[in-house]
């Protein structure tokens, strides 16, 4: 495993200079032939996942689109980068809603400001997308295809509280004062007195793909395109519905807990990631897939995009977030966390991090964000 990603790392750093004395054809060739790698039984985590599934050439953007399926924002099934910024902005009530979708609904276009289209490497490229919440979408004149309103839930082992928003930027780059700016174009283009408050988050890759739990994260997610943008994508619209979640992780717990205990937890081996063959229904495998049988069948999939983020100094953790075509892969997955579904267990994950906001958005897709600019 660790081989794999030191040459993935290495392919990573020298194809900026590959493609630059390549043709774009030729580039192109050398793209498509990383194909996502599948290790044992497993699909690998997000931090060989990101490096290994590279499909892009100098200046482009992901292919976002299959023959027949409308197309997507670009940060919807693309692959990961080494950050990621997630912009969650409320709106004033008074603010004129249409003329902020309109701002944000030229997002596109403030990337191409911070990185120019003609310049731009694997190193500073911006994959955004924009989402709207529930409430806020109807305002703007939305009409979404599954109702998207995230209830507040409780379980034994904690809440998942309910906490709204109107906009949210999901972007992604491998150079972090990218992301940094992009905010400030983002938010500097807002209409006057138009924000009431906003929370910027900026996260990292850690430890070349795990969580700061020491798991490797997104085992589970498909790692060819073309799942992905089944699993992320509305066939008709091209929009994806989102989750998004920012957990607190208790790093004494993590640092003093042995690991056969946090195993038991997550319902995986902490070094490699493999699933236990024998686990407690309350670990959060089991929760997820619907039972702890080995390898269990699962009822619904997501493209997770979660990553690290925080500081020692203040917190530190997760920020969760999921694209899917329904809101009821969400529904299925937060349910069996609080013991809402089929039993009253919750999560054992809940045991080691703390949820303090979720909420669901609705990514327009590309013809669908036009209309609003």
């Amino acid at each position: 495993m660790s081989a794999l990603r030191g040459s993935a790392r290495l392919f990573s750093r020298a194809r900026p200079l590959l493609n630059r004395s390549l043709s774009t054809q030729t580039a192109a060739h050398v793209s498509r032939s990383l194909k996502p790698l599948i290790l044992g039984s497993a699909l690998v985590g997000y931090g060989v996942y990101k490096y290994m599934n590279t499909e892009q050439t100098v200046g482009l953007f992901p292919a976002v689109s299959a023959a027949g399926v409308p197309e997507s924002q670009p940060s919807v099934y693309s692959q990961g980068k080494n950050h990621a910024l997630y912009l969650w902005i409320y709106v004033k009530p008074e603010a004129n809603a249409k003329e902020v979708a309109k701002a944000v609904a030229k997002l596109q276009k403030y990337v191409d400001q911070v990185t120019d289209p003609k310049m731009r490497d694997e190193e500073d490229e911006i994959w955004a997308g924009v989402g709207f919440g529930p409430n806020f979408y109807k305002q703007i004149g939305g009409k979404p295809k599954e109702d998207y309103n995230y209830p507040h839930r409780k379980g034994n082992l904690g809440e998942m509280p309910s906490s709204g928003g109107d906009v949210f930027i999901h972007a992604k780059c491998n150079t972090p004062s990218k992301l940094f700016e992009l905010a400030q174009v983002v938010m500097k283009n807002m209409p006057a007195n138009s924000v009431e408050s906003f929370e910027d988050v900026y996260s990292f890759v850690y430890k070349n793909g795990r969580d700061l739990s020491g798991f490797i994260d997104g085992t589970e997610n498909a790692a060819d395109e073309e799942s992905r943008q089944n699993i992320a994508v509305d066939k008709e619209t091209g929009g994806s519905y989102v989750i998004t979640q920012k957990w607190i992780h208790d790093l004494q717990v993590i640092d003093k807990e042995k690991d056969k205990t946090l195993e038991s937890w997550v319902g995986r081996n902490r070094p490699d990631s493999t699933e236990l063959s024998r686990k407690s229904i309350t670990s959060h495998v089991a929760r997820m897939t619907g039972g702890n049988s080995w390898q269990q069948a699962k009822p619904v999939e997501i493209v997770r995009q979660s990553m690290p983020f925080g500081s020692l100094s203040s917190e530190a953790g997760l920020f969760f977030i999921g694209y899917a075509a329904s809101p009821m892969n969400f529904e299925f997955m937060l349910d069996r966390m609080v013991g809402a579904r089929d039993d009253s267990n919750c999560d054992d994950i809940m045991r080691l991090s703390k949820n303090i906001k979720g909420t669901y958005w609705y990514f327009p897709g590309a013809d669908e964000l036009k209309k609003f600019t």
